[in-house]
C-alpha cells in the first residue's frame, strides 16, 4: 500500500493560554481554534503556564498580567521568564486595565514578537487573531489606549515635541504593529505620504539605519520609554 506524500501547507501556529478566568480562557481558546491555531496548553496559574509552555514550546503565549499564585504581576513575570528561556516564543499580554509600565517592561529588552492588549479587545475577533499572527511572525501589537497615553500631550523637553500631529499619529499606528499599507488605510493618506512621515520620524529621533536593529521598533521603543519616564 502506497503512503500518500505529505502536503507542504502552512504550519499551524501553536498557542498557550494563561488566564485564571475560566470562561475567558475557554473563549480565547475557542476563538483561536476556530481561526486555525493549535491551542497546545491552558493554565489558570502563572507557574503552571510557564511549566506547560516550556514543555510545549508554543509559537505564542497569551498571558494575563494578574494571575495566581500571588494575584499580582505573576503572569507578566512568567511571560518575561518564558521569553528568556524560549527566545523564539512570542508573548501577548492581556490586562484588565491600561498600565503602560507593563508594556515598557515587557518590550524593554527585546521588542520583537511582543504585544500588550486590554482584555476587551478580545471581543474584536478579527483584530485579536491578526494581533496573535503578527506576534508569531515577530511583529508587535500594542493596545491603542496604551499608545494614546504614551503619545499624549508632550511635556516640556519631551522627545515627542519635534513631531507634527500627523507624525505622532503615524507613530501611534506603527506602535500598534501596522504596516505602511495599514497606516495609510487607517489615516486616509497615501502610502507615499506614510513613507515620508516615517522617514521624518526616524530623522527627528536620530535613528539611523542598522543591520542589527529594526528602526520602526526602535522608534516605538524610544517613545514608550520617554513617556514612561514622564509619568
Amino acid at each position: 500500500m502506497q503512503v500518500p506524500a505529505p502536503t507542504n501547507g502552512p504550519a499551524v501556529l501553536r498557542v498557550s493560554i494563561g488566564e485564571d478566568d475560566v470562561l475567558l480562557r475557554e473563549g480565547i481558546a475557542r476563538i483561536l481554534t476556530g481561526a486555525g491555531f493549535d491551542v497546545v496548553a491552558q493554565a489558570g496559574d502563572a507557574d503552571e503556564l510557564l511549566h506547560r509552555s516550556l514543555a510545549q514550546r508554543p509559537d505564542v503565549a497569551i498571558v494575563d498580567v494578574q494571575m495566581p499564585p500571588r494575584h499580582e504581576d505573576d503572569g507578566l513575570l512568567a511571560a518575561i521568564e518564558l521569553r528568556h528561556r524560549l527566545p523564539g516564543t512570542g508573548v501577548l499580554i492581556l490586562s484588565q486595565f491600561c498600565e503602560p509600565a507593563y508594556a515598557v517592561e515587557l518590550i524593554s529588552e527585546r521588542p520583537q514578537g511582543v504585544g500588550y492588549l486590554l482584555k476587551e479587545r478580545v471581543g474584536d475577533v478579527a483584530s485579536f487573531v491578526d494581533a496573535v499572527r503578527r506576534i508569531a511572525a515577530g511583529g508587535s501589537a500594542l493596545d491603542p489606549e496604551v499608545i494614546g497615553q504614551m503619545l499624549g500631550r508632550p511635556a516640556a523637553g519631551d522627545t515627542l515635541s519635534p513631531l507634527t500631529p500627523r507624525e505622532r499619529a503615524v507613530l501611534a499606528a506603527m506602535a500598534e504593529g501596522r504596516s505602511n499599507v495599514g497606516i495609510a488605510a487607517t489615516l486616509y493618506i497615501s502610502q507615499a505620504a506614510v513613507e515620508k512621515h516615517v522617514t521624518a520620524i526616524f530623522r527627528k529621533l536620530d535613528i539611523t539605519p542598522s543591520s542589527t536593529e529594526h528602526r520602526r521598533v526602535q522608534a516605538v521603543l524610544t517613545y514608550l520609554r520617554q513617556r514612561e519616564r514622564r509619568r
